[in-house]
């Protein structure tokens, strides 16, 4: 029995391995969110200024206009970089969280069947029919972690697809107002 404990213990350190393995990927996600947001940002505050100034400084009114058609033009080009850098980084998070989970479920569910494969030899005589319940309660889990994935992983398509579809409608329509402008 001293084996089975054993494997408890090294199930739930490769369970907690595995959450933290998730977990830093879900931080550097968000880091390199952040990341864009404050480039984002502080590229935004700088175009005001630069274009602030350069409104400042116009002679005349038809200058004053063309400054202000000419803005946007780089406006609509850099929300349109964002909104595909906001998308890859949204898209690989994803991939990589499928992944993990995904392989850390494989490893779980090897190191569960060793485990029910090791108690099943070590149960006394005549409790047949408890170890078959037991085997059944594991199988029919197994089966509903699976179909847990599998609507994760649905879910998680549904999502990037619907992100691209709200995003390639203005992405298309911000690069006809640049084409137009």
């Amino acid at each position: 029995m001293n084996n089975a404990v054993e494997q408890i213990i090294a199930i739930s350190k490769a369970q907690l391995q595995a959450l933290e393995g998730m977990t830093s990927n879900a931080h550097a996600g968000v880091e390199k969110l952040a990341e864009l947001n404050l480039a984002a940002s502080k590229a935004a505050l700088g175009d005001s200024f630069g274009h602030l100034q350069a409104v400042l400084g116009a002679k005349d009114a038809p200058e004053l206009m063309a400054l202000q058609s000419g803005l946007t033009k780089p406006l609509t080009e850099k929300s349109v970089a964002y909104l595909h850098d906001v998308q890859a980084i949204a898209t690989g998070a994803g991939v990589d969280f499928t992944k993990a989970v995904e392989a850390n479920m494989a490893e779980t569910q090897k190191a569960l069947s060793g485990f029910v494969d090791t108690l099943v030899r070590n149960v006394p005589a005549g409790t047949e029919s408890a170890v078959a319940a037991f085997k059944s309660a594991m199988t029919l889990g197994q089966n509903a972690v699976e179909s847990a994935q599998t609507s994760a992983k649905k879910a998680v398509e549904v999502s990037q697809s619907g992100l691209t579809e709200v995003s390639n409608p203005a992405v298309d329509a911000a690069k006809k107002t640049v084409k137009t402008a």
